[in-house]
């Protein structure tokens, strides 16, 4: 069911299912063809403008036409839907519609109910399943119009309900669609308002009257509401009733038809689709509606009641097997949910207990039914519980029954209507008592019973693991994450699932790979050997299983599985080296392989399976490898000195995969652990899924008890403010602003219109401030206060805020202050960091006893928080940083677990250090300073008395006639000598109050040193560092970082620690997965079943990137890209929008504020010289340059999904190249694209032209748009690629990181045509058409300059396309080194000049102390001149590469001059480094045979382009489970972007879709793609990619 080029043209595209087509025999064979490529689904520009489609648009509706519109005629609705698009729904056709605004400008504007046909509603219809399709906004039309709404509701549900002549079985399927959307979108009032009846009490009048009954007398409440219902409608007019009974009657009777639709499938022969894809597609949408609390409530009875799944079990569609497969499996899905543990009408989760007493009640009915009415079912009926209720007993008491007495008994347990209304068949009857009656088999233990790796049988069905091309138009057997759950349980469970498929997904292309590397084939004995080589997999020597364990008790699979493996290592070294590295629990794959041919010629390009046979996959965990003696050598131990270069590895099996292959052996079929001939890794950082999948079982097995406050919001349900401070009955009512506020008046700024009471006199009121909040009213009190004094030493000084935060940001600050739930949307350059950081201060000091948990989900943005709170007074050692990546802080101390303890052991030394001068100055005798528990009674006797006695005497005389002077303090303090390296004077005798305050602070120095020794004693006694760096991370720290990878990894042994914490902030929120944000919520035990948390901090912006996801299926299908950030907003939970931007100009701005309520600019936007000067050489400071075709390409795809344009390329790099011989620094220059082949190609660009000269040097960073996000530059040059689609831009998501990341200059290069007509790219590409879009530069205006923003240079280049471009930067360059040569020979002439005069004029004697002199003088002279000569051309400290920028950043000593500053002597060296632009005549034009030639060399470049080389394959996370850039519109035919892993595949023999490389050359390839987490992506050498 994943739909063809070659099914456009008469295929299901919009009703999903899977295909089959009839044979000569009138059997029907699967599609074969769905393993491969889709091709030309999505129409490209050409195919749009000579579509009649388009010509219709022009003349009827489109907004960029400027041809005169006609008038609205239904006859155009109808030509359209009939002629154009029929019954097929081609996609192509409705894409083409839907990106023409079909709905918007020309159906929904027009909508009139007099008038309605079924074309006009399924034209309607077939738009906003296209919409669903692209995940592009919805229902906005809908909410602009709202008045015609109803109606159109009405005609849907009348159009589908029944059989209906005017609408085929396609089109019903489609409008099945259309309702299963409408489902999932009850967030939106406009759609909610029209359906919640049909699922509402009313229905209930479908059921069984005697049903009916019993559930009303067991429920007294709902009794209640039924009776008040009927009043309600009796009330009701004639018309009004009628339609509240059709909503009533409008799913029974939908399943009604659903059943006729059945009966219609015949049990064998040929089959069309349509019944198949109806019935998919109906029972999905029974899942949907079990999968929501407010759709199940009433609608899980009337399913029960009417029997779907035993109907649709005993189906003839049920036992075909191809057919019907995937129609299997969503009926499973249907009966999951049907008995999920929740109480339907109450919604609360139930217990095992309680669902047990559920069973056994049901049986007892049963009994007692079968004693009264069923003599000759006695024996069940005196018959112990445990002994009937199985399906095998159950079946064997009632089998003796006919017919009749079946439905008799069927009728009195209200399951069938009585006999004689109805008749059915006796299997059916049969089926349906013991379905109803059976033991069911607890969910937990069927998840501890499922392996956690996954095999053969799974990894490739495309119902269960999708592939790589799916585009959201099919069905598929997944759950999804929508707004709603039923329970934490069901939270968890869907999860679970879906991360461990979206892992399969990657592990199968891992598999894939690695297999046809080794190049299997079939030698003369019919065994297979390989004849290629994988860096990932290894041919298995021997295998041996060595140890199966007795089970633990209560269980039935063995407590532990180990084998051992042999390998031979004879491979190249740096791969053995990465084998013999294999760790304990790294996860390894054993695979058998049956080669199907003898030739060892594979192409990834073919279908995997049809080339491989892979027999067994089975997952494994690493113990560690032997020593000779067969011994595991120990983790941290030296390796044994191996005399061969055979290895034997010892690995833990999955138990419950071992017991459930040994009974199919049991069986008679193969022992699975004798077949075994690879062996295959993974990277590190790509291969944690067990640990986390293990995690989520762990909380699946627990009782997970999130906040009171915050279960029903997160559920989905009840009041989404319930959450907010505000509404918190423990808020904080008076808050400790501490640094926030810079000063009086800065606080004034932040509650302007607010009743400000402040009891201190105005020369009082200066920071820090304390507020208090009355509970009720409008105004609030201000309270300054005096901080204690620290102590006399400069560093006692606390540190200090300067950010001056706006009122939004404020808000946002007191919210993270107080209890509950606050979500902070932080659009870009508002702050949002600065925000985060302060909230952590202000709890830090307002709650000293309170933990704080920081998680994000990128080490990078992470690090860069860790960064400023470091930078906050707050005590370094309540800091601590878990997990990878601190090395990226740009501090020398150590923030994490073990460098912390050492710090705190090295800071007890000097703090004892400190004591032992403190005893020294008071004449104590003794060792005082031996431990930190001596120190303390030291403290007690001998400190903390001789300060009493002071304050003693103090008081003593202040009693006295004489009272206290000035100088008293002085002369009684005890502590001078200690103090005598503080600065002096510390008393100054001017003031008693003064000095007495002084004095406290030396004493409260003093007792700081006591009180962080005590903290210390601990440390004294815990020997081992791990205790020591446990008891650091469960009680000295106060602020813990850490990413959501580590914290889904580590739960266990956190929880197991002890590890507690009050309140949890997150950053990044909104890019975070769903169960990775809900993980870091439970990383503690509940106390007395509550969680302890206090607080939760949500900081992100779902207007941005959301978390990644490979796999477009999981993404798409089943809304897995949703984080919780997001779905919370989506529910309306109270946000906090920033509305205030620092970042860009305010120009820029204006390209992406409009996605936010109201972003403006902070004020130093708008009054800074550097936002206020203009772009030196280019006339705007933003444009949008058009790119024609080049040699008459314009996208090309060397590889699937690789995307590449040369045109585009050449542009970017020559106008980088441009505002470098301008003198535009290299590291404010960043070049961003959509897509990894663009950015491989324009790094090969610059590599070619400008990475080996030092005028130009290479960017800061080339990379793409989703790698981008979270990072900014001066000046960005984006390039979008496509040029026949608009591609994954379409997301706006992506289109406001692309448009956000420059501060002072963006140059976006694109096929203008394409992208200034998507209807979702609209505002922001308003914005740029302002500009020309041809490139205006003004090269006479160099870097600086003085002219302002908005001020037109007075004679403007106008550059026309690339070539021209390309020419004049080629002239330019010339011009400028033939200049910079002229001054260096100049500069060579004044210091030969020099050197003469000085040796013409000294004297014999002076010569050797004139010399040196004479020769430091012309340096210096020409290190001036340099950069004199430079300022007007380049900056010539700013050439090389980026390590030479490095080295010359991080120089101090402004004398030396840096080599890479210092001028060629011969200028003609770098010019003839940079080669002319090849592809470019500059002399002649190309002629007409030359273009075509050049053409055709494109083509043929391209074709030899491999799949394997750099396709865009999925890959590790910067976070370490999930980072990579996602296509998110990969229906419209694009895989998924990705980048923080870059491996250039091995070349492996074999493969016939690989070009020859040098070896060595590969491998340091190899080794620059594996960057690591978080790392920006620094242009060294770009990849040598094949290209056009």
């Amino acid at each position: 069911y994943y739909i063809t080029n070659n099914l456009s043209m008469d295929s299901n595209v919009h009703t999903g299912g899977a295909k089959h087509f009839p044979n000569k025999d009138g059997q029907n064979q699967p599609d074969v063809s769905k393993g491969k490529r889709r091709v030309g689904v999505i129409p490209t520009i050409q195919e749009i403008h000579g579509d009649v489609l388009t010509t219709l648009a022009n003349q009827y509706w489109a907004p960029h036409s400027k041809l005169p519109k006609n008038k609205f005629s239904e006859k155009i609705i109808e030509r359209i839907y009939y002629k154009e698009i029929g019954h097929r729904f081609p996609i192509r056709r409705i894409m083409l519609l839907e990106f023409s605004q079909y709905l918007e400008l020309y159906l929904w504007p027009n909508f009139n109910p007099g008038r309605l046909s079924p074309a006009y509603i399924m034209s309607i219809v077939m738009i906003i399943n296209e919409k669903f399709r692209q995940k592009v906004p919805v229902w906005k039309v809908f909410r602009d119009h709202p008045v015609q709404v109803p109606l159109f509701f009405h005609a849907v549900k009348e159009a589908i309900k029944e059989f209906n002549d005017q609408f085929s079985l396609k089109e019903q399927t489609v409008l099945l669609i259309f309702l299963i959307h409408c489902y999932n979108s009850l967030e939106e009032d406009i759609v909610r308002t029209h359906i919640q009846h049909t699922v509402s009490l009313g229905i209930w009048r479908c059921i069984l009257p005697s049903k009916l009954q019993s559930l009303l007398e067991k429920n007294p409440r709902l009794n209640k509401r039924w009776n008040n219902l009927q009043k309600r409608e009796q009330k009701l007019g004639a018309r009004e009733r009628g339609l509240r009974e059709n909503d009533y009657n409008f799913l029974q009777k939908l399943i009604h038809k659903y059943f006729a639709v059945l009966e219609e499938i015949p049990a064998e022969g040929f089959i069309t689709m349509e019944e198949v894809n109806f019935a998919e597609r109906f029972l999905e949408l029974c899942i949907d509606l079990q999968a929501q609390l407010p759709t199940r409530r009433f609608f899980n009875t009337l399913l029960l009641d009417t029997h779907i799944i035993v109907r649709s079990a005993q189906s003839t569609l049920a036992h075909r097997e191809q057919e019907g497969h995937l129609f299997c499996e969503l009926l499973k899905m249907v009966k999951f949910y049907s008995k999920f543990e929740i109480d339907d009408l109450e919604g609360n989760p139930l217990t095992e207990t309680q669902m047990l007493s559920q069973h056994y009640d049901q049986v007892l009915s049963l009994q007692k039914q079968c004693f009264a009415h069923f003599k000759e079912l006695e024996e069940l009926a005196l018959a112990n519980i445990s002994q009937v209720d199985s399906r095998d007993s159950l079946t064997g008491y009632l089998r003796s029954l006919n017919n009749r007495r079946l439905h008799e008994l069927a009728h009195h347990l209200n399951l069938l209507e009585p006999y004689g209304e109805a008749k059915h068949k006796s299997s059916f009857i049969l089926e349906v008592i013991v379905s109803y009656h059976e033991t069911r088999m607890s969910q937990m233990d069927e998840i501890n019973a499922m392996p956690l790796y996954p095999t053969e049988e799974i990894l490739w069905d495309e119902n269960v693991v999708p592939n790589e091309f799916f585009s959201g138009e099919g069905c598929l057997a997944l759950p999804k994450l929508n707004l709603q759950f039923l329970t934490l349980h069901d939270y968890l469970l869907r999860n679970f699932n879906l991360f461990r498929l979206e892992t399969m997904y990657e592990i199968r292309q891992d598999v894939e790979d690695a297999v046809l590397r080794l190049c299997p084939f079939l030698t003369s004995d019919q065994s297979t050997q390989f004849s290629g080589w994988a860096r990932m997999a290894l041919p298995v020597a021997k295998f041996t299983v060595v140890e199966v364990a007795k089970p633990h008790v209560g269980k039935n699979h063995p407590s532990r599985v180990r084998a051992d493996a042999t390998i031979n290592l004879d491979i190249r070294r740096n791969i053995a080296t990465e084998w013999d590295s294999l760790r304990k629990h790294d996860v390894c794959f054993l695979l058998t392989i049956d080669a199907l041919s003898t030739s060892p010629t594979y192409s990834s390009r073919k279908p995997f399976l049809e080339q491989v046979r892979l027999r067994y996959l089975r997952g494994c965990e690493v113990e560690g490898y032997l020593d000779e003696e067969g011994r595991v050598v120990a983790e941290g131990f030296e390796k044994p000195d191996y005399k061969t270069r055979m290895r034997t590895v010892r690995l833990y099996l999955d138990v419950n995969q071992y017991q459930f292959d040994m009974e199919k052996t049991i069986k008679g079929s193969e022992d699975v652990y004798e077949t075994f001939n690879l062996i295959m890794r993974r990277k590190p950082k790509e291969n944690n899924f067990k640990a986390v999948l293990e995690t989520i079982r762990d909380m699946i097995n627990t009782e997970c008890v999130v906040p009171a406050w915050l279960h029903d919001i997160f559920l989905g349900y009840g009041d989404p403010g319930e959450a907010h401070y505000s509404k918190m009955p423990n808020k904080t009512e008076t808050i400790d602003f501490n640094d926030t506020f810079l000063d009086a008046e800065h606080l004034l700024e932040n509650f302007l219109g607010m009743e400000i009471k402040c009891e201190a006199a105005p020369e009082e009121q200066i920071k820090p401030f304390k507020i208090h909040f009355p509970e009720k009213g409008a105004g609030l009190e201000v309270i300054p206060y005096t901080l204690p004094n620290p102590g006399p030493y400069p560093y006692n000084k606390p540190k200090e805020n300067s950010v001056r935060f706006t009122p939004t940001q404020i808000e946002a600050i007191k919210a993270g202050c107080n209890p509950g739930l606050t979500m902070v949307v932080g659009p870009p350059g508002t702050g949002k960091t600065d925000v985060a950081v302060q909230v952590i201060n202000n709890i830090y000091h307002n709650f000293p006893n309170q933990r704080t948990l920081i998680v994000t989900h990128s080490n990078q943005a992470l690090n860069q928080l860790f960064q400023k709170i470091i930078n906050l007074d707050i005590d370094e050692r309540h800091l601590l940083r878990l997990g990878h990546g601190e090395e990226g802080l740009g501090t020398d101390k150590d923030f994490s677990k073990y460098g912390r303890v050492n710090y705190i052991l090295a800071h007890r030394l000097e703090l004892l250090n400190e004591v032992g001068r403190l005893q020294k100055s008071l004449g104590v005798q003794g060792d005082v300073t031996y431990t930190c528990e001596t120190a303390g009674y030291f403290n007690l006797y001998q400190v903390k008395s001789r300060w009493d006695e002071f304050m003693t005497r103090l008081k003593q005389k202040s009693g006295s006639e004489e009272g206290n002077e000035a100088s008293d303090v002085k002369e009684l303090f005890p502590f001078h000598v200690y103090f005598s390296n503080a600065p002096q004077p510390i008393f100054k005798g001017d003031s008693y109050v003064e000095d007495l305050d002084q004095a406290e602070g030396c004493y409260r120095h003093i007792q700081k040193i006591f009180d962080q020794l005590e903290e210390f004693r601990a440390f004294e006694l815990m020997r081992s560092g791990l205790d020591r760096a446990n008891y650091l991370l469960v009680k000295e720290a106060k602020i813990i970082a850490m990413t959501c990878t580590h914290a889904a990894l580590t739960r266990r042994n956190l929880v197991k620690l002890g590890f507690r914490y009050d309140n949890i902030l997150m950053e990044e929120s909104a890019q975070i997965l769903e169960i990775e944000t809900f993980i870091p919520l439970l990383l503690q035990e509940p106390e007395d079943g509550h969680n302890r948390l206090k607080r939760v901090i949500l900081i992100g912006d779902h207007h941005q990137l959301p978390p990644v996801i490979k796999n477009m299926a999981f993404q798409k299908y089943s809304n897995m890209e949703q984080s919780l950030f997001t779905r919370f907003i989506r529910l309306g939970v109270p946000a906090i929008e920033l509305d205030k931007q620092g970042r860009s100009r305010a120009s820029l701005a204006n390209l992406y504020n409009w996605r936010y309520k109201k972003l403006g600019n902070l004020p130093h936007v708008l009054n800074s010289s550097e936002y206020l000067t203009s772009n030196p050489g280019l006339s705007f400071d933003y444009q949008l340059i058009n790119v024609e075709d080049f040699n008459g390409v314009g996208e090309s795809e060397p590889n699937p999904y690789f995307y590449q344009n040369l045109g585009e390329a050449e542009y970017v790099v020559a106008v980088y190249m441009y505002m470098r011989l301008l003198g535009y620094k290299s590291e404010e220059i960043t070049i961003l694209t959509t897509y990894n082949g663009q950015k491989h190609l324009i790094r090969d660009v610059v590599k070619q032209r400008c990475g080996d000269n030092p005028v130009f040097g290479f960017p800061k960073t080339i990379t793409t748009v989703d790698r981008y996000q979270g990072s900014q530059n001066n000046y960005i040059l984006l390039s979008l690629v496509r040029t026949k689609t608009v591609g994954h831009l379409r997301d706006v998501r992506r289109l406001i990181v692309a448009m956000s990341r420059a501060r002072l200059g963006l140059y976006v290069f694109a096929r203008v045509g394409i992208f200034a007509n998507c209807y979702e790219l609209t505002p922001a590409f308003k914005q740029l058409l302002k500009h020309p879009t041809e490139l205006h530069i003004y090269p006479d205006e160099r870097f600086p300059t003085n002219r302002k923003t908005g001020d037109l240079p007075p004679s403007a280049k106008v550059i026309k396309d690339m070539p021209e471009m390309s020419k004049f930067v080629y002239d330019y360059y010339y011009q400028v080194i033939e200049k910079l040569t002229k001054e260096q020979n100049e500069l060579n002439k004044q210091k030969e000049a020099v050197e003469s005069a000085a040796h013409r004029f000294q004297t014999p004697k002076e010569a050797k102390t004139i010399d040196a002199p004479i020769e430091e003088d012309p340096e210096k002279k020409k290190k001036n001149l340099e950069e004199t000569l430079a300022q007007p051309f380049l900056a010539i400290d700013d050439v090389g590469t980026a390590e030479d920028r490095d080295d010359s950043e991080n120089s101090d000593n402004e004398d030396v001059v840096h080599p890479i500053r210092i001028l060629p002597s011969n200028f003609q060296d770098v010019r003839d480094e940079f080669q002319p632009f090849p592809h470019v005549k500059y002399e002649e034009e190309q002629t007409e045979e030359q273009s075509s030639e050049a053409a055709a060399a494109t083509e043929q470049s391209a074709e030899m382009e491999t799949t394997q080389t750099e396709q865009d394959q999925p890959a590790e996370d910067t976070a370490g489970i999930q980072e990579t850039e996602v296509d998110s519109n990969k229906e419209a035919g694009e895989k998924d972007e990705t980048e923080a892993v870059e491996e250039i595949p091995d070349n492996d023999a074999g493969v016939d879709s690989k070009p020859v490389e040098d070896v060595e050359m590969r491998d340091e390839k190899e080794k620059e793609g594996d960057s690591e987490e978080g790392e920006e992506e620094e242009c060294g050498p770009s990849l040598d990619m094949m290209r056009s």
